[in-house]
Order: structure tokens, then sequence, then C-alpha cells
């Protein structure tokens, strides 16, 4: 298969899924299709594990690129946080947002128990996803040839149908968006697009500072905390050493960004929020609104939602441009 062919995958299966999902599918379909995404995506931290641990290039410059990792995960955070304080100055003043919604009884304790997810983040799940991708560092090195790195390419592209298919079939399910966003008010998608373009200036400053090329940082930077898709895709169209950074970067960006929380938080009210990004949806939503406040916890799993969805969206528009 041609590379300018794996550009309409995303494409293809957002659509096959968002058609299935909005059939209004039951819960046991829905509970399987939750369960084919987990076990693709144990696989597809496998097989960027793998892929990673064949490739000599890659370990011998792991140190090299973790640095890089770093400065770009650092800088897309930075930029965001600078243009969400934008918004929040003259398009949407969260602290009155905050107060509507305060005055209204609208917080996201409506809309979810918090106390439950943070429940489900100590699922098996999370601690599997880093002993995937070590596992398959630690296979790909010691037991695979590199002749055998192209079966790696079908694991991997197999991980991402199932993937795109699954958020697209998210998309569908997930109608309460558009609720939210009328409670909100539409203005509210500023904050994403905010984030969206300060990811998109922090990965190409710090690709001209670094050296790198260009579709490297900046693409792994518009990843936006989404690590698995950014990954897988960066992995299939740019190789592993790109991949690396795409999973890498956002895997970052999350650790980053629970780390400096209370720095964040003294910024503004938008800037945990901006540096959670795409992760807000999920492992990132607790985490967030335990410093936000309830009501703004709202506005995180609102703009969570929107960059995940776009993510799949922009990575292969991205791959066009650059």
């Amino acid at each position: 298969m041609e590379v300018d062919h794996l550009s309409l995958i995303p494409f293809i299966c957002l659509g096959v899924g968002l058609f299935f999902g909005i059939k209004q599918l039951s819960g046991y379909v829905l509970k399987l299709v939750d369960l084919v995404i987990n076990i693709a995506l144990v696989v597809l931290m496998l097989t960027i594990g793998m892929n990673i641990g064949v490739n000599d290039s890659v370990m011998l410059n792991l140190g090299t690129i973790g640095f890089n990792c770093i400065v770009i995960s650092l800088s897309a955070i930075t930029f965001s946080v600078l243009l969400v304080m934008f918004v929040e100055r003259t398009l949407l003043p969260l602290d009155a947002l905050k107060e509507k919604l305060y005055s209204e009884n609208l917080n996201i304790n409506n809309e979810i128990n918090i106390e439950k997810e943070q429940n489900e983040k100590s699922s098996p799940l999370i601690w599997m996803m880093p002993v995937s991708i070590i596992t398959g560092v630690l296979v790909g090195y010691f037991i695979l040839s590199k002749n055998q790195s192209d079966i790696l390419a079908y694991f991997l592209i197999s991980s991402l149908i199932l993937l795109y298919t699954g958020v697209g079939i998210s998309l569908g399910t997930n109608r309460k968006v558009f609720y939210y966003l009328k409670v909100l008010g539409f203005k509210v998608v500023y904050i994403s697009i905010a984030i969206f373009i300060g990811s998109l200036i922090g990965g190409l400053f710090s690709g001209l500072i670094l050296g790198i090329p260009l579709h490297i940082s900046v693409v792994s930077a518009s990843g936006m905390c989404y690590y698995s898709i950014t990954g897988a895709y960066m992995t299939q169209v740019y190789g592993i050493e790109a991949g690396t950074y795409g999973f890498v970067v956002n895997v970052m960006r999350e650790f980053f960004t629970v780390l400096l929380l209370p720095i964040l938080i003294r910024i503004s009210n938008g800037s945990p929020i901006a540096g959670g990004a795409a992760g807000n949806m999920d492992t990132m939503l607790v985490p967030v609104t335990k410093f936000v406040g309830a009501e703004l916890g709202l506005v995180a799993l609102i703009t969570g939602v929107i960059l995940t969805f776009a993510v799949p969206f922009i990575l292969p528009v991205l791959y066009g441009i650059l």
C-alpha cells in the first residue's frame, strides 16, 4: 500500500464508524466495541514498542530523541497556555462563565461521576499501556530481526483501522457534545482552537530551535495528548523515528501537565485545560477538574471531546501540507 493512500484511511474509517455510531447501537454492542478498541490499543502499544526496539538508529539516539520530545511537549503546552489566556481576556472570560455555570448548578458532576472516573483510571488498561510499550521494545531489540519488521506494519495498520473506526463510532454515539455546546455557548470552541493553534506554533518553534524536520515537530505537537493515534499514524506515514516522537511527545505532554498543574492554575483558569488538551476527555479530566473546579470541569470535558475527535482529521491534513 502506498503512503499516499494511507492518508485516506482515517477519513474512511471515521466515516464508517460515524455511520454505525449514529444508528444508536445497543449497550452490548458498545461494550464489545470498547473491548475491541482496548485490545487494539494494547496491540498498538506492543507494535510501536517493537518498531522502536528493532530499529538500531532509534535505539542509539533515544537520549537525543527524548530531549527533543521534552522541548516539543513543553513548547506545545506553553504556546497553548498563552493563546488560551488571550481567549480568556478577549473572547471568553472563564471567570464569568464559571459564575454562570455555578448559578445554574451546571458542572461536571452532573454529567460524570468524577470519583468513579478516578477509580477507572486505575483499571488494568492504564498500567498495561506502558508495560506493553516496554515489552514491545524488549521483544524488538532482543528477539525480532530486521527482516521481520515488515510484519509489524500489518499489525500497525490493522490497529489504526480499528482505532479510527472506534473514534467514529464514539463520535456518532456522543451526540451530547452538541448539548454541551448549547449549554456552554459556542464561544467555548475558541478554547479548543487556541489549544490547537498553540500546539502548532509550539511544534514550529521547537522544530526551528532544535533543527529537526518540521513535519516531525509540528505533527507530533498537534497530537495534543492523543499519543496512541499520533504515534501510530506518524510511524505509518513517516517511519518509526517520527512515530517515536509522536508517541513520546504526547505522553510527556500529559506528564508535564500533571506536574505543572499547581503552577498553571496560578496563571489562569484556562491554563490547566490548555495543558490537558485532548486528554481532558479521559485521562486528564480528573486531575484538571480538581484544579479548575467542577464548573470549569465541564469546559475541560467539552474541549477534550472536540480535540479528541479533531486529531484524527488534523493529522492527515498536516501530512498533506508538510
